[in-house]
């Protein structure tokens, strides 16, 4: 089947774009450790007829006629979901993990109500409190922090949930590398009777294939998204424990109404199709293999930047990624590297370390991961060579350094971009990554544009 022939045909222009993203990715490194690559099922489940239909409610229970079949999709996602976490009640819903995080307030806390999450510049997300955030703003937010060292600090955290009393703790986050102390979280949410919401979505695959620990009996609710680790279409879910239920029997209830008809419409049928495709996948043997790869390439590519002299938040890792402190090349480095790191075939994302000295729009650290690298069936050999590629790279930029008054930053940076550009050192890195990326093809034998 040509995949491109009708949008060829139509629409030149967008057919030309999607080439080039395709291009993009099979000749690049992707390590952003939020992304990854689906199967061709769940691309195809995404591009089918299911993206017609529309199916307000849930199953058995629309509002729209000629659903049946909508229904045994949306059904079989639901009970492969609570196959693969060990739960009782999972909705496959939420269009992605924010609205699934939001669905949770609206479930539980009413304006003006205590909540606690990770600091987002130590590493959090931006819907558990930050104030930039919807959730900061209506919400009381108590954020609590990592240590010096990068682990949570998790005396800190008992000591502000005794004096604030929230109704809904978090626990998770965007770019902490460590194991998450489920358990602890749970005593202290139990001691001071909040409701305890898990958000797993960077390690959602690793929990279901065993390679990190579940929060299925510790937390109340459980908020993931669909891709990352996990592997399927960018969506998102929202799952009540039994310890949830044994909390308040409502909640399963409670979570759904909040979804719908509480902050969505329609559901993304051809998404919970992608969903229910990459949950089985998740159930398979091989994906056990492949969660366990991922962490293994990642403490191997830990291993060759310490080797190489870059600095990385905790030393290591326990999860799919790293967090680069770039500290020691200048403050709010992350900018440079990320665009140096581009110009090398390498996808990358700036983020703020722990204690950033300066702010997210020109953070200090360098965000990677392992999931999109270990889908193409990279392992130890090359994350040891990557590591020596990136550690190139980054010594390529320590000449330049963030001007001291804001309104130069901008110019700086355009001027910084034009001349990495001719950096013979950094090209030289990226004919490499493309040597390496055709030894291994994203989609082989797959015509996707052809």
């Amino acid at each position: 089947m040509d995949r491109m022939q009708d949008i060829e045909s139509s629409d030149r222009e967008v057919a030309e774009i999607i080439k080039k993203e395709h291009n993009r990715t099979e000749e690049g490194l992707e390590m952003i450790p939020s992304e990854n690559f689906v199967s061709k099922a769940v691309l195809q489940a995404m591009g089918s007829i299911l993206t017609n239909k529309y199916s307000e409610g849930y199953p058995r229970k629309r509002y729209y006629g000629g659903n049946q079949f909508i229904d045994e999709v949306e059904t079989i996602a639901i009970e492969r979901a609570k196959k693969a976490f060990g739960v009782p009640h999972a909705n496959v819903q939420p269009y992605s993990g924010s609205p699934a995080n939001l669905a949770v307030y609206a479930a539980l806390c009413r304006p003006g109500d205590v909540i606690m999450g990770h600091n987002l510049p130590d590493g959090g997300h931006l819907t558990h409190g930050w104030k930039a955030n919807f959730t900061g703003q209506v919400y009381k937010s108590v954020p609590y922090h990592v240590k010096a060292d990068g682990y949570l600090d998790l005396e800190e955290i008992r000591s502000l949930a005794e004096e604030h009393k929230p109704v809904l703790m978090w626990v998770g986050a965007t770019a902490y590398v460590r194991e998450f102390p489920f358990e602890e979280f749970a005593k202290i949410a139990d001691d001071v009777g909040a409701y305890l919401a898990a958000d797993i979505a960077h390690i959602s695959g690793l929990v279901i294939a065993g390679v990190h620990k579940s929060p299925a009996k510790y937390a109340h609710i459980i908020t993931t998204t669909t891709h990352k680790t996990m592997r399927g279409p960018r969506g998102g879910m929202i799952m009540v424990t039994q310890k949830g239920l044994d909390k308040d029997p409502e909640l399963a209830t409670k979570i759904d109404r909040a979804i719908f008809p509480g902050l969505q419409g329609g559901p993304h049928d051809h998404t919970t199709a992608g969903i229910a495709v990459a949950l089985h996948e998740a159930l398979q043997p091989d994906f056990k293999e492949y969660a366990a790869q991922v962490v293994k390439n990642a403490k191997a590519l830990a291993a060759s930047l310490m080797k190489e002299g870059i600095k990385l938040v905790t030393d290591g890792t326990d999860n799919h990624m790293l967090l680069i402190d770039l500290t020691p090349f200048g403050k709010g480095h992350g900018v440079f590297v990320q665009e140096a790191l581009d110009e090398a075939n390498i996808t990358t994302n700036k983020n703020t370390i722990p204690a950033e000295p300066l702010s997210p729009f020109y953070p200090s650290g360098l965000r990677l991961g392992t999931p999109a690298l270990t889908t193409r069936g990279m392992k130890e050999p090359e994350m040891e060579q990557i590591g020596k590629w990136i550690a190139t790279v980054i010594r390529e930029t320590k000449a330049y350094a963030l001007p001291a008054s804001k309104p130069e930053i901008p110019g700086y940076l355009k001027a910084f971009k034009e001349g990495i550009k001719g950096n013979k050192t950094v090209h030289d890195v990226r004919a490499q990554v493309v040597a390496l990326c055709k030894k291994f093809p994203l989609y082989p034998e797959f015509d996707i544009l052809h």
